[in-house]
């Protein structure tokens, strides 16, 4: 096959063997050929350029210079032991230090010996010196492979262990293309390479990892992003075309008494013309005989709930059963208890199904489930249970789906011969580039417009020198019978010093806020859920009015009694879920406020998400800004869609290669859906590989 070159296990690399690759495994997730020569530099250094030493700044990152080695000394003793060895250019002098491999080099250094130097540039009582330096004579410098754009990879402390430094891996890498089996195929035919004056994919690859020059490189850059982004494209539109051409969905073609009465008699305000926008794109989507697969966005507070809500109705109008399920079980309660709410009186039976459900409930639950005459179910990851077996599911909400595993997901899907509509719903607002990479398979409807008489969150920066004004505006708030949640972060690789930071803010809120005047909730990730439930539950019934909190949360609870959001440390959260925590307050009719408490001490990125916090209360914009100073692999929900794991391509610079990418993806498989077309060979027999390591979840959202 054409590509075994590249499906070689990487333990068969000269160089490797079995403990490096455990390592490249565990490390790098590096488990072939293919992914070794995908692991691309993080950065570039030019090594034509042959400095003076007097011509070297503060500033200046690696540098070469060359000239003779006069003084070799040593200094300390046992571990702090360091070989010092000066060079000399004639236009200054620059020491050479070594803390290891102080044997080996010593003995490769002659006083009077020229030597090309490389490395990094620093200053140690005055005197200019250059740790751990790379050497080479000058023959060895010109016979050698040369380097003129010495490329830089990121390690690890383990892998360096092993030798496997951005030098080691490098090493690697210049094995792999000068083997003798070494051959890349090409997977774009001529007419785009051509049209696009994309450079041949063997010839990318090798310039990618050490290009001539940066003229090369751009276009080695050019050829490999427009690649990734393409495949990635090409396939998640076949997916699409596959889904809505092969998959036959449950044809939705009357909205009844249930949809009619609910509007008229039990709506009691009017829909938003963004909401009714939106109904009308879904219920195209019901009408047509396809399977529905819909993203809705929104965000916290625009009513996607209730467009949901239509959603189930129509599937009820239609004979069908229709179910919702959320992340946590206090969201599944909320949820059920507003939809219970909205429908009081209408004769729909609703049930609820989570892990504390009892037994005796559990089994009328089934019952109904599998006789039809239970027609909504809302519920958390109980839902996929193997023994939850509806008559007749047409319509699957899933809320705040990133919070899901795939896998969980899918069983859903075992329960019906002919797939259930699928409505996505989040209240993570994804910019517009993400989206058509992320949910590239998806149809994709935004609400955009917030309920009338939903007052915007006031959003103040208060640095902690004014942490006393801040709890007197608490007090008053409070008298006025208003809750509030104070927000602790919650950072795994620190999850022990944030309890801390957690335990002793509560002291402090519980100083300032004494018993009997005052009752405060607390609520964290290291506790069990019954115990989370009962601190939430009090809150939620007004016992107590303070709620001291980590992110926990986030997603879950309405209460539109609680009107201030203070978040301590606000420099230490991303704006996504700055975002998210503010949308817990303001859900009701009263004025709400968000107090970002910082530091003085604060990044340029930090300010940048505070600023975008006080003066934006848009969704959109905020996950905008979010994208450009984070990227794509750090935004939450993203990492486990498999698609952002991108080597080489970003998808906030590289916008224009993705939006050319995916409209000549379209143009391609408009003409030739399936790839049989001679011309589209090659195409089809890259996506067949690239889908032999990815399960096909297109299906699933």
């Amino acid at each position: 096959m054409i590509h075994s070159f590249l499906e070689t296990p990487v333990e068969y690399l000269k160089g490797v063997g079995p403990a490096r690759a455990d390592l490249l495994k565990k490390e790098l997730k590096i488990f072939t050929f293919g992914e070794l020569l995908s692991y691309f530099p993080f950065r570039y250094v030019d090594r034509s350029k042959i400095y003076k030493i007097t011509d070297i700044h503060d500033d200046t990152p690696y540098i070469q210079i060359m000239g003779t080695i006069g003084r070799i000394t040593t200094a300390g003793s046992q571990r702090s032991k360091r070989l010092i060895a000066t060079i000399s250019d004639g236009t200054g002098e620059v020491d050479l230090v070594w803390f290891q491999g102080i044997k080996w080099v010593i003995d490769l250094l002659i006083p009077g010996k020229t030597f090309i130097v490389f490395g990094k540039p620093s200053w140690f009582n005055g005197r200019l010196n250059i740790a751990h330096p790379e050497l080479e004579t000058p023959p060895e410098h010109t016979s050698t492979l040369k380097i003129n754009l010495m490329p830089f990879y990121n390690s690890t402390e383990k892998l360096k262990s092993k030798g496997l430094d951005s030098k080691g891996v490098s090493k690697l890498i210049k094995t792999l293309l000068i083997s003798e089996k070494f051959y890349i195929s090409e997977n774009l035919p001529d007419e785009i390479t051509g049209d696009l004056k994309l450079i041949a994919r063997e010839t990318a690859f090798i310039n990618i990892h050490f290009p001539d020059n940066l003229e090369i490189l751009k276009k080695a850059q050019a050829r490999l992003k427009f690649e990734e982004l393409f495949f990635i494209q090409l396939r998640l539109l076949q997916q699409k075309y596959n889904r809505t051409q092969k998959n036959t969905g449950h044809v939705f073609s009357k909205v009844g008494d249930n949809v009619n009465n609910f509007y008229h008699h039990y709506l009691t305000f009017e829909l938003t013309n963004a909401q009714k926008r939106v109904i009308r794109e879904i219920r195209q989507d019901l009408r047509s005989g396809k399977q529905m697969n819909r993203l809705l966005q929104g965000d916290v507070g625009s009513g996607k709930t209730l467009v949901a809500l239509m959603i189930m109705l129509i599937a009820l109008d239609n004979g069908y059963q229709a179910c919702l399920m959320a992340p946590t079980e206090i969201l599944a309660n909320q949820h059920f208890q507003t939809i219970s709410r909205m429908l009081s009186g209408m004769g729909i039976h609703i049930s609820l199904l989570t892990g504390s459900t009892k037994n005796l409930q559990r089994k009328e639950i089934l019952q109904g489930l599998f006789d039809g005459t239970l027609q909504i179910l809302i519920g958390t990851h109980a839902l996929i249970e193997e023994n939850v077996q509806f008559r007749e599911l047409g319509v699957v909400v899933i809320d705040e789906q990133h919070r899901f595993g795939v896998a969980q997901r899918a069983k859903l899907w075992d329960k019906n011969i002919i797939t259930p509509h699928v409505l996505v719903m989040t209240a993570t607002p994804i910019p517009r580039t993400l989206a058509m990479t992320l949910y590239g398979d998806l149809e994709c409807s935004v609400i955009d417009e917030m309920p009338p008489g939903r007052k915007p969150v006031i959003t103040r920066h208060v640095y902690d020198s004014k942490r006393e004004e801040v709890f007197g505006f608490i007090k008053k708030m409070i008298k006025e019978g208003k809750q509030v949640y104070i927000v602790y972060p919650l950072i795994k690789e620190s999850e022990t010093l944030d309890l801390k930071n957690l335990i002793e803010g509560f002291e402090i809120v519980r100083e300032a806020f004494p018993a009997p005047g005052y009752a405060i909730s607390m609520v964290h990730g290291k506790m069990k859920q019954p115990e989370k439930d009962v601190e939430m539950n009090r809150f939620i019934r007004k016992e107590t009015q303070i709620m001291v909190a980590t992110t926990v949360i986030e997603v879950g609870v309405d209460i539109p009694n609680a009107s201030v959001m203070v978040i301590e440390n606000a420099e230490r959260f991303g704006l996504s879920q700055l975002h998210q925590l503010r949308g817990r307050v303001g859900r009701g009719a009263d004025q709400a406020y968000c107090i970002l408490m910082t530091s003085f001490k604060l990044t340029v990125e930090a300010k940048k998400r505070i600023d975008t916090m006080v003066s934006t209360s848009d969704g959109f914009i905020i996950s905008e800004t979010d994208l450009q100073l984070r990227g794509p692999g750090d935004l939450e929900g993203t990492q486990q869609s498999g698609i952002l794991n991108l080597k080489i391509a970003d998808i906030v610079k590289d916008e224009k290669i993705l939006k050319y990418a995916r409209n000549l993806a379209s143009d391609i498989l408009r003409d030739d859906p399936s790839l049989e077309k001679e011309k589209n060979m090659m195409l089809f027999q890259h996506l067949a590989l690239m889908n032999k390591y990815n399960e096909n979840w297109g299906l699933i959202s």
